[in-house]
C-alpha cells in the first residue's frame, strides 16, 4: 500500500544534528457504510415488535379470552340441544355399540324412547294449555277480586266507612302501577347491560372447560404439570395415542367415550381406571404406548403403569400425582417399632409399600428368592431388609456370602452360623462349599424319619454373579470349575440341588446379583426361584430374565424404571405378596434400612438367641479334633440342640461332618463323659460338660507328657 507523505515544514537546509525530519502519515479513511434502507429497519423494527414475548403474551390472551366465549356460546347451545332432544342418547348408542357392549345400547335405547313418549306427551299438553291458561287467569282474577272485596267489607264494617270497602282493592292496583313504574326504569339499563352479562356467562362457561386452542392457554395450563386426572382427559388422552382403530372408535362415540372408563378412584399417591378397549384395539397396542400416554396425561414416563385385568380387552391405568413418586416413603416398622418379631411360618415381612401406598409384605416361608438389578440401585438392602425381619425368628439359620466383601452384611457376625465375606477366587471357593455343606444339610433332613419339623436354613448369596463367573478350578483329582453354568459347575450344581429338594426340608436358596445376563445368571437357576424381584434394568430382555416372559408380558417393566432415580424400587413376581387380581406382578417401594439401623436390628436378633459362633471360612484340614470342633460351634451359648451342633458341624467341616448322626454326636460325647442330656423335651449338648471334657483331656495329656 502507497504511503502519502505530508511535509509539516518545508526543509531549506539539510539537518545540521542528524535528526530526521518530522513526518506525519495519514492512512485514506474506509469509505463510508452504507445506509441500511428503510424498509430493512421497519421490517426489523416489526418483526422485534412482533416477535416480543410481551406480544404474544397479548395475542394469547385476546385470542384466549375471545374464544373462551365464542366457543362457551357453543357448549352452552349444546347443552340445550342435548336437553331438547334426544341426541345425548343416541350419542351414548353409538358408543355402546362401537365398544361392542350391546346391552348398554339396549339400556339406552330404552331411555331414548321414554324420553320421545315424555315429550310427545309435552307437546300434546301445550295444546290444550292456551284455553286452561284462559280459564286459569279469569278464576283467579275473579276470585282475587271478591277476596279484596271482602276484605274491604270488613275494614269498612270495623271502621265505620263504607268507602273502605274499595280501599284493598286500590291498593293492590296501586301496588301494580308501582311495579309497572319500576319495569319502565329498569327496562333501559337491563337492554343496554344484559347482553354483557349473557356474554359474560358463556365467557365463564368456555373459562372452565378450557374451550380454546392450547397455544392460547395460559403457561401453567398449557404445560398441564399435576393437572388432575378426569375422564375427559383419560379419553383424550387414548384418542391420541396413535392407534387408528382407538381414534376412529372414539370419535364415532362423540363426547360419550368416557363411556370406555370405569370409575377414577383414588389409589395411593395417584387414581387408578379401568379402560374397556373396544372392538378390534388390542392391549399389547396400548401398553406398548405407554410413554405416549403417559405424556398425553401430562405425566413422566415412570408416573404412569398399565396393567391388564381379569377382564376382556381391558388395561387398568394407574396415574401418580405429578412428583410423588419422587418423594421417599416413611421409615421401616422394624426401625420405628423394636418390639417387632418375626413368624418364618405365618408372618410377612414389612418390606415397603406398593404405588397406591399400601403396606407391601412379603411371605418367605418355603420359597426360594432371587433379587436383581443393576448395580448401585439398592439390591442390597432390599435383600438384608428381608433377613433382618427373618433374624428375629430365633429358630431361623443362616448361612451367608458376600460376596462383594465391603461389609454390607457385617452385623449378622454373631448371628450367621457362617458368614464369608470377599470378592475373591478364594472367597467364591470358600462360599461354594458352605452351599455344597447346605446341601448334606439338606439331604440329611430328606432321610430323616417321616414328620421330623426342621427349621428354616436360609443360605444366602450376595453378588451371586461373581460365583458363576468364576474361572477357578478344583485342583488334585478334582478339577470340576467352581463357576460357570453347565452341569459340571460346582456352585452351579448345589444351588440347582437346593432349588430342586431344599424346599420340602425348610433349605431356601436366597440369591442377590446385578446386571443379569445368561452367563453370569443361568436360566435354570433364575427360574427356579420362587420369588423374583428387580431394581432398574438396562433392557427388556434382561426384564425377561429377571422376571420371567409372564410377568413381562403382564405389564412388569423393571427397564422402564429410571436408574438412580427409582433406587430402591422393586417389582416383584411372587406368590409370596399380594398382587391385583388378574396381574403378574407388583411395584414395591422399599423402605430404606441404612447400616446403622441394621446392626441395631441385628443386635435385637442377637438377644433372642442363647448366642451363634460365626465361622468366617471352611476348615480345609484334613485332621480334625470331633470333640473341639464341638466346643466351637457350641461357643459361649449354655447349651445347644444337638441337631443344631450337627448342623453347625456339617457347615464347619461338611468332609468330616457331613455324613454325622445324632448316634455320631452321642458316641462322641459319651466317651469324653459329656453326653448330651434332654432340657425343655429336646437334646442338648451342655458347653460346661464339653468344656469341662476338653479340660479334662488336655490335663491328661499334660501329665502323660511328664
Amino acid at each position: 500500500m502507497s504511503e502519502n507523505v505530508v511535509h509539516l515544514h518545508k526543509p531549506t537546509d539539510s539537518p545540521t544534528d542528524g535528526t530526521a525530519p518530522t513526518v506525519l502519515t495519514v492512512m485514506p479513511d474506509a469509505p463510508p457504510a452504507r445506509p441500511v434502507p428503510l424498509w430493512v429497519r421497519s421490517g426489523r423494527a416489526v418483526k422485534t415488535a412482533v416477535t416480543h414475548e410481551r406480544t404474544k403474551t397479548v395475542v394469547r390472551a385476546t385470542a384466549r379470552h375471545g374464544l373462551y366465549t365464542l366457543n362457551g356460546g357453543r357448549i352452552v347451545a349444546r347443552r340445550a340441544w342435548d336437553g331438547r332432544t334426544g341426541s345425548r342418547y343416541e350419542r351414548m348408542i353409538r358408543a355402546a355399540e362401537a365398544a361392542g357392549n350391546l346391552e348398554a345400547a339396549e339400556e339406552w335405547e330404552e331411555r331414548l324412547q321414554r324420553f320421545r313418549a315424555a315429550r310427545h306427551h309435552r307437546r300434546m299438553d301445550l295444546l290444550h294449555s292456551p284455553v286452561e291458561a284462559a280459564k286459569g287467569v279469569a278464576v283467579g282474577a275473579g276470585m282475587s277480586i271478591g277476596a279484596l272485596v271482602a276484605l274491604g267489607v270488613v275494614m269498612a264494617i270495623s271502621t265505620g266507612h263504607v268507602g273502605d270497602v274499595v280501599t284493598p282493592l286500590s291498593a293492590t292496583v296501586d301496588f301494580i302501577a308501582l311495579l309497572i313504574r319500576i319495569v319502565q326504569v329498569v327496562r333501559g339499563p337491563a337492554l343496554s347491560i344484559g347482553p354483557f352479562l349473557a356474554l359474560l356467562a358463556l365467557w365463564s362457561v368456555g373459562r372452565k372447560q378450557h374451550a380454546a386452542p392450547n397455544w392460547a392457554l395460559p403457561a401453567n395450563v398449557r404445560s398441564g404439570e399435576g393437572e388432575p386426572i378426569t375422564p375427559s382427559i383419560v379419553v383424550k388422552a387414548l384418542r391420541d395415542l396413535g392407534v387408528p382403530a382407538l381414534a376412529r372408535a372414539i370419535k364415532e362415540m362423540g363426547d360419550a367415550g368416557a363411556s370406555m372408563l370405569g370409575p377414577i378412584t383414588i389409589a395411593g399417591c395417584g387414581v387408578e381406571v379401568d379402560v374397556t378397549l373396544p372392538s378390534g384395539v388390542s392391549t399389547n397396542e396400548v401398553q406398548s404406548k405407554r410413554r405416549k400416554l403417559a405424556e398425553n396425561l401430562t405425566r413422566h414416563e415412570h408416573e404412569v403403569f398399565i396393567t391388564i385385568p381379569t377382564a376382556a380387552r381391558t388395561v387398568r391405568l394407574w396415574v401418580a400425582d405429578s412428583g410423588a413418586l419422587d418423594e421417599p416413603i416413611g421409615p421401616s416398622p422394624l426401625v420405628t417399632d423394636d418390639t417387632m418379631t418375626a413368624d418364618y411360618t405365618k408372618g410377612k415381612a414389612p418390606w415397603g409399600q406398593d404405588l397406591r401406598g399400601d403396606a407391601a409384605a412379603l411371605s418367605l416361608y418355603q420359597r426360594h428368592l432371587l433379587i436383581t438389578g443393576l448395580s448401585n440401585q439398592g439390591k442390597t438392602v432390599a435383600l438384608r431388609s428381608l433377613a433382618l425381619w427373618l433374624s428375629l425368628d430365633k429358630s431361623v439359620q443362616f448361612l451367608m456370602g458376600d460376596l462383594k466383601g465391603v461389609g454390607d452384611w457385617a452385623m449378622f457376625d454373631g448371628l450367621a452360623t457362617t458368614l464369608i465375606q470377599g470378592p475373591t477366587d478364594e472367597h467364591v471357593i470358600q462360599v461354594t462349599e458352605m452351599v455344597e455343606g447346605a446341601v448334606d444339610e439338606m439331604n440329611r433332613r430328606i432321610q430323616a424319619p417321616p414328620g421330623t419339623v426342621f427349621p428354616p436354613l436360609i443360605v444366602l448369596v450376595d453378588e451371586a454373579q461373581v460365583a458363576f463367573m468364576c474361572p477357578a478350578k478344583g485342583t488334585g483329582k478334582d478339577k470340576r470349575p467352581y463357576g460357570g453354568s453347565k452341569a459340571d459347575s460346582r456352585y452351579f450344581m448345589a444351588v440347582r440341588k437346593i432349588h430342586n429338594q431344599g424346599r420340602a426340608v425348610n433349605v431356601l436358596m436366597w440369591q442377590g446379583t446385578q446386571d443379569p445376563t445368561n452367563e453370569n445368571l443361568p436360566k435354570l437357576v433364575r427360574e427356579g426361584a420362587h420369588t423374583r424381584a428387580s431394581l432398574a434394568l438396562g433392557t427388556e430382555s434382561q426384564a425377561r430374565m429377571a422376571l420371567g416372559d409372564k410377568a413381562v408380558d403382564g405389564g412388569a417393566a423393571p427397564n422402564l424404571l429410571r436408574p438412580g432415580l427409582d433406587r430402591g424400587t422393586l417389582v416383584v413376581a411372587s406368590d409370596g405378596i399380594s398382587i391385583p387380581a388378574g396381574q403378574s406382578s407388583i411395584t414395591v417401594r422399599t423402605h430404606y434400612i441404612d447400616d446403622d439401623a441394621a446392626k441395631a436390628i441385628t443386635d435385637r436378633a442377637k438377644a433372642l438367641r442363647d448366642g451363634v459362633t460365626t465361622l468366617h471360612a471352611i476348615d480345609h484340614s484334613a485332621e480334625h479334633d470331633p470333640l473341639a470342633d464341638i466346643a466351637a460351634v457350641v461357643g459361649d451359648a449354655p447349651r445347644v440342640r444337638t441337631k443344631d451342633v450337627l448342623a453347625r458341624l456339617s457347615a464347619r467341616n461338611s468332609d468330616a461332618y457331613g455324613d454325622w448322626s445324632f448316634l455320631d454326636l452321642k458316641r462322641v460325647l459319651d466317651d469324653a463323659d459329656a453326653g448330651p442330656y434332654k432340657s425343655d423335651g429336646v437334646m442338648v449338648v451342655s458347653r460346661d460338660r464339653v468344656a469341662r471334657a476338653l479340660a479334662n483331656r488336655d490335663g491328661e495329656g499334660s501329665a502323660s507328657a511328664e
